[in-house]
């Protein structure tokens, strides 16, 4: 791996972080600076902390570090998509996006354990 960009985390990531971005902007007006913004920093920490920890990955325990970070940053998007899906789309929830959150959050999870046993 050259880049960070050649993670599929990473580029699973940014694709939600998209997708999110989009959604946050169909929220009420009332709310769309206040839990919008918030889901739209959470989402976007996620693939920031990716890049960062990539950046440090010649310090194999800084790399694991911002992988954690990523993964409690997925935990609690997906926290925050259940709570605007209950009040804002109890008719048409949120599921399909939270499920892209469960499966990366995974996803990250089997790529620390993969770096904690195999990166030197």
């Amino acid at each position: 791996m050259k880049s960070y960009r050649d993670l599929d985390i990473y580029n699973e990531a940014y694709q939600l972080v998209l997708e999110v971005h989009q959604m946050s902007l169909k929220l009420p007006k009332y709310k769309l600076y206040e839990q919008g913004s918030q889901i739209r920093r959470l989402s976007k920490s996620i693939k920031d902390n990716i890049v960062e920890g990539f950046g440090r990955q010649r310090y194999k325990q800084e790399f694991i570090k911002f992988l954690v970070y990523s993964q409690s940053s997925c935990d609690e998007t997906i926290d925050h998509l259940r709570m605007i899906s209950d009040i804002h789309y109890p008719k048409n929830p949120l599921t399909e996006l939270r499920d892209k959150y469960i499966v990366l959050g995974k996803r990250i999870n089997k790529f620390i354990q993969y770096v904690e046993n195999n990166w030197e």
